[in-house]
Formats: structure tokens, sequence, C-alpha cells
């Protein structure tokens, strides 16, 4: 039986799942790290995600070594990751990526990258394979064949996740909402065609850190 396609993120309050761009090309490239716009957008994502960062399983999946939070944030973010038998992401995601993941990448499955740009598959240490894709129907078609009765992850960015979202192609999704105030970035919801989509809630479990909500998505 086929798994389910979902996507989890980390959202500000204001709605936001990254902070602006800085105005500066190649920004997350290590000799761009400096730059007082990359190190403001930086210290932003640092604390919109500030709840992972001190986690057991961060630390193991990153190879940051022994150490690290238990407890509920920690158990959540190990079951999505255990879920997860392929992802998909789009073209920004992926180049962004690129310049930033470590050489073992953090996915260990395979990954489906939309693009119209032709490219062999690209092999990372450790499990993860990129293919590239072109059409969000072809890659998740790809997606659901290679992670057989486990689910597929819509990675990101945010603009891919509202077009699998707005083609009713999403059955579940989880936001881990963080106390922070971004006032401008990418939202999330920003374009969604909320005449198509009813959202049932699944589950709502608060932390010390942030509040974990899960919705099931339905046809309208």
């Amino acid at each position: 039986m086929a798994g389910k396609v979902f996507f989890s993120v980390t959202m500000s309050l204001d709605g936001y799942v990254a902070p602006e761009s800085p105005p500066v090309d190649g920004f997350l490239a290590p000799d761009k790290q400096n730059h007082p716009d990359v190190r403001r957008w930086m210290a932003q994502w640092a604390e919109l995600q500030q709840w992972v960062f001190p986690l057991r399983f961060f630390r193991e999946n990153l190879k940051l070594g022994e150490g690290g939070e238990e407890g509920r944030d920690n158990d959540i973010a190990r079951e999505t990751f255990e879920r997860t038998g392929a992802s998909v992401m789009g073209k920004r995601m992926f180049d962004l990526g690129e310049q930033s993941w470590p050489e073992e990448a953090p996915f260990h499955t395979p990954v489906f990258v939309v693009t119209h740009t032709e490219r062999d598959p690209w092999e990372r240490p450790g499990g993860t394979t990129f293919h590239f894709v072109d059409g969000i129907e072809h890659a998740l078609t790809q997606a659901r064949e290679a992670a057989g009765d486990r689910d597929v992850r819509i990675a990101g960015g945010g603009a891919t996740i509202l077009e699998y979202l707005n083609a009713g192609l999403v059955d579940e999704f989880s936001i881990a909402l963080s106390p922070v105030l971004f006032g401008a970035g990418t939202r999330l919801f920003d374009g969604v065609d909320a005449s198509r989509i009813a959202l049932e809630p699944v589950r709502s479990e608060p932390s010390s850190r942030v509040t974990h909500l899960t919705y099931a998505a339905h046809p309208r």
C-alpha cells in the first residue's frame, strides 16, 4: 500500500517559513558567510529553527557527535525522518542546499528535484541520490515508486509545497510553530487556493520551544 504525501516545516508566528533572502548572489556559499546581510539571514534562520539544533537526532543525522536532547521534539524529528522513503524539492531549494549541505547530505533516501534543467543523477555518500525531474506530477510518481510503502515528503521550498498543496496532492502536513516574528520572507500559504482545500486537525502538541500542529488535507 502506498504511503502518504506530506510536508513538515517550521513556521514563524506570522506565517513565514524562511526569512527574506539577502541581496547577495549564492549567499550560502562559504565565501559569502561574513557578508552582513548573509549573517543577518543566518541569524534569523537559526532563530526560526532553534528547536531542532539541540536534539540528539539532529546531531546523529549530521554526524556531529554524541549527546543532544531527548524528549518529544526529538521523537517528532526522528519519526519524520523514519517515515520518509523519498523526498521531493524545488530547484531553488536544491541550489541553496548544494552550497551548504555536507558531503553526506542529510536525506539518506532518493530525492527528486523538480526542474526543467536536465542533469544526470547526483549520488552522495550515505544513501542520498538526487534525481532531476520535469514537473511536479512526474516527480511525485517517481518518488512514490522509490518510497514503496513509506511516505513521500515534499521537502520545500515554500513555492514547491504550495504547488503540491494547490494541486490536491498533499495528504497531510505538520507545522512546528516557532515563537518568532519575521515581518517579511517566504509565506507558506501565500497564494493557496483555499476554495479547493479543507483541513482536518489531527494533532496539537506544545513543547518548551514550539507547538507542533498536524492537519489532514482533503478536497473541498
